[in-house]
């Protein structure tokens, strides 16, 4: 068992009252100011920055001294494609051969920028691609070219980690890749050593799997390249701070991710931005309530008891010796 990295958190969440934030700025805030405003979370080791949009106006040296000047380093990059109109039909499954190319290229340039920066790890979160209809899409063409971009992706830097983050829907009504198997099997057949997957917590939730299952099923079939923690109620992505809602399942998660040795950071992909919430006691409060849950797994990754309830399946056994780890009375 190895014990993971740090915290990182999402860098648009620091956008909110940015009037009050920052107040007599006579300009829009950029990268560089979010991640400063980030630094000021205690705790806070890393960010990820989006591509294009927080490049835009920086050089790659720029962000590095940037972020030298502050506490956190970089992560690594997200793409994002729904900034540009032109993606609404998909990216790499857009009908458009012209579109597709476009959206190929600019995630190679992503993955130059990215080298440039000094990171190793580009997370391709593909919402766009999709559909709302039946008889809208050739399903089998839709899958083919999406498995020929991430394969000439991954191609394009074998030294960086391509990590696929799934959802089951939004903005499109059904993802192209909505759930730990379909992902799994895209992994498979693209079968290449740089890629992995990014599990969302509430992403995860809402597809109706088990957070802990899905990590198992990625350590076993692929690479667990990053983990993303929130919370919800499992009908969309609410990104709620972690452990609100289903604290239970994040420690078994936790656990989980201690005993398949995960080393990646645990990012935040939550919204305080959404109700107004002071991003920097949110984040904090994330940061506390996952290190309270790391210390209620580490009580529970070796016990043995816990153990032999599980080999069991003796669910009132392994619920009471949980509950008593949370609630201190272990």
């Amino acid at each position: 068992m190895t014990k993971q990295k740090g915290y990182a958190a999402r860098l648009n969440s620091f956008k909110i009252d940015t009037n009050q934030y920052w107040h007599g700025l006579n300009r829009k805030p950029n990268t560089l100011d979010l991640v400063a405003r980030a630094a000021t979370v205690k705790g806070l080791n890393a960010v990820d920055l989006n591509y294009p949009d927080h490049l835009e106006g920086f050089s790659e040296q720029e962000i590095i001294d940037g972020l030298a000047k502050s506490s956190v380093r970089l992560n690594g990059y997200a793409m994002r494609y729904y900034t540009d109109p032109g993606f609404k039909l998909g990216a790499f499954t857009h009908p458009d051969a012209t579109v597709r190319r476009n959206a190929i290229d600019i995630t190679k340039h992503g993955l130059d920028s990215l080298a440039k920066a000094g990171g190793n790890l580009m997370t391709l979160w593909m919402g766009q691609d999709g559909f709302d209809y039946a008889f809208q899409v050739d399903y089998r063409k839709a899958w083919d070219d999406t498995i020929a971009a991430i394969t000439e992706v991954a191609k394009h830097n074998p030294s960086i980690d391509i990590s696929i983050e799934y959802k089951p829907n939004e903005p499109r009504s059904f993802s192209l890749m909505p759930d730990i198997g379909t992902t799994l099997l895209a992994v498979k057949e693209v079968g290449l050593p740089n890629i992995g997957v990014t599990l969302d917590f509430a992403h995860v939730l809402y597809a109706d799997e088990m957070p802990a299952y899905a990590a198992t099923l990625v350590a076993r079939h692929s690479r667990l390249l990053g983990v993303h923690l929130n919370d919800g109620y499992g009908k969309r992505d609410d990104g709620l701070i972690a452990g609100s809602v289903h604290p239970i399942q994040t420690i078994e998660l936790l656990v989980t991710l201690k005993r398949i040795g995960y080393e990646g950071i645990l990012y935040f992909d939550t919204f305080p931005d959404t109700a107004g919430i002071d991003p920097v006691a949110e984040c904090e409060t994330n940061i506390a309530a996952t290190e309270t849950m790391q210390d209620i797994a580490n009580r529970l990754v070796d016990h043995t008891g816990l153990a032999d309830a599980i080999r069991w399946q003796d669910s009132a056994k392994s619920t009471a010796i949980v509950q008593a780890a949370l609630f201190g009375k272990l």
